[in-house]
C-alpha cells in the first residue's frame, strides 16, 4: 500500500469523533476507506485506541457521575457548584455516547442509522463548546469576584448562574448544528459509513470551531488571568492564589488536550494528499481531545485540600469543590 493517498481539498479525516469525516470522489472513496480502515479492528493502533476509549468511557461515566451527584444533590447549591455541575454534565453526556463510537471503530460499520450518526457528532461537538464556555465563565466569574468584590457579593446568585449556564448551553447547541447537519451515511457493499460531507463548507466549519472553540476563549481566559495576577500582586494576597489551582488545572488540561486537535484540523485544510503519518496524527489528537472528558474528576480528587484525611473517592471530590466554594465566598468579602 502506498504511503500517500490522493484526495480532494475538502476531505476532513477528523478523528475527534473517530469517524471518517470525508468528502471525496466516488471512484476513490471505497479504496481510500479500505486503506485507512481495513475491516474489523485488528491492527495494534486500532486495538490500543479502542482500549483507550473504553477506559475514557468507564472513568468518565464513574467520575463525572460522582461529580454530578455531589454538586447536584449532596452539596449546598452555590455559584461554584453550578459551574462544576454543568462541566460534569457536559463530559458525562459525551462519555455516554462513546459506546457508539467504539462499536464503529471495532466493526468499521455504522449500524445505528442516520439520526444517531448526526446526533453522535452533535453531542461530541457540544461537549467541546460547552466545556470551554463553562471554563470561560469560571474565569470571568473569578475575575469579577476579585476585581469587584462588593458587587459580586450582592449580585452572584445561583439563579443568575443557572441562567448564564443555560445561555452557554444554547450557544453551544447552535454552534454544534453545522457538524451534525453535514453528516451522511454512505453504503459500501456490506458496510454503512458515517462521514461528514462538508461540500464547500469545510473551511467554514473548521474556522468556526477554531474561532469560537479555541481562539476567543483563549484570549478571554488570558485577559482574565492577567487581571487576576495584577490584582493579587497589587494587594499582596499570596494566600488567595491557592483557590485558583483547580481552575488553572482545568483550563490548562483543556488546552493541552484540544490544542493538537485544532492544529491538525487547520493543517488538514491545505493538504491535497493524506499520508498515513498524518492519519495517525489525527487519531492521536482526537484521542487526546476525548481524554479531557474524564480528567476533570481526577483533578478534583488530587487537588483536595485534606488529601491525606480523605480516604474515599467521593469525599475527595466534595472536599476539592467545597474548598473552591468557600474560597470564592471569602474573596467577595475583600475590599
Amino acid at each position: 500500500m502506498e504511503d500517500t493517498m490522493t484526495s480532494t481539498p475538502d476531505i476532513d479525516y477528523n478523528y475527534y469523533d473517530y469517524q471518517n469525516e470525508s468528502v471525496y470522489s466516488h471512484d476513490t472513496e471505497e479504496q481510500l476507506h479500505e486503506d485507512l480502515h481495513p475491516g474489523y479492528c485488528r491492527e495494534a493502533a486500532c486495538i490500543i485506541t479502542v482500549i483507550f476509549n473504553v477506559i475514557v468511557f468507564l472513568l468518565g461515566i464513574i467520575g463525572n457521575g460522582a461529580v454530578i451527584w455531589i454538586t447536584g444533590f449532596k452539596m449546598k447549591k452555590s455559584v461554584n457548584t453550578t459551574w462544576y455541575l454543568s462541566l460534569a454534565l457536559s463530559d458525562f453526556i459525551f462519555c455516554a455516547t462513546l459506546p457508539f463510537t467504539i462499536d464503529y471503530m471495532m466493526k468499521n460499520n455504522w449500524i445505528f442509522g442516520l439520526f444517531m450518526c448526526k446526533f453522535n457528532s452533535f453531542v461530541m461537538t457540544l461537549n467541546m463548546y460547552s466545556s470551554i464556555f463553562i471554563l470561560v465563565i469560571i474565569s470571568v466569574d473569578r475575575c469579577i469576584t476579585v476585581k469587584f468584590p462588593v458587587w459580586a457579593q450582592n449580585q452572584r446568585t445561583v439563579k443568575k448562574a443557572s441562567v448564564v449556564v443555560m445561555l452557554a448551553w444554547c450557544v453551544s447547541s447552535l454552534l454544534s448544528i453545522p457538524p451534525a447537519k453535514f453528516r451522511e451515511i454512505i453504503n459500501m457493499g456490506s458496510k454503512d459509513i458515517c462521514y461528514a460531507n462538508y461540500e464547500n463548507h469545510h473551511k467554514t466549519v473548521v474556522f468556526m470551531r477554531f474561532t469560537f472553540g479555541f481562539l476567543i476563549p483563549f484570549l478571554t481566559i488570558f485577559t482574565c488571568y492577567s487581571i487576576l495576577i495584577h490584582k493579587l500582586r497589587a494587594n499582596q494576597m499570596s494566600k488567595s492564589t491557592k483557590p485558583y489551582k483547580i481552575m488553572t488545572l482545568l483550563i490548562t488540561t483543556f488546552f493541552i488536550c484540544w490544542l493538537p486537535f485544532q492544529v491538525v484540523s487547520i493543517l488538514e485544510l491545505d493538504r491535497t494528499k493524506h499520508s498515513l503519518a498524518f492519519h495517525t496524527a489525527q487519531q492521536v489528537s482526537g484521542s487526546l481531545a476525548c481524554a479531557n472528558s474524564f480528567l476533570n474528576p481526577l483533578i478534583y480528587v488530587f487537588m483536595a485540600k485534606d488529601l491525606k484525611k480523605c480516604y474515599f473517592f467521593l469525599s475527595k471530590i466534595e472536599s476539592a469543590i467545597d474548598e473552591e466554594t468557600r474560597s470564592a465566598f471569602r474573596e467577595t468579602s475583600i475590599t
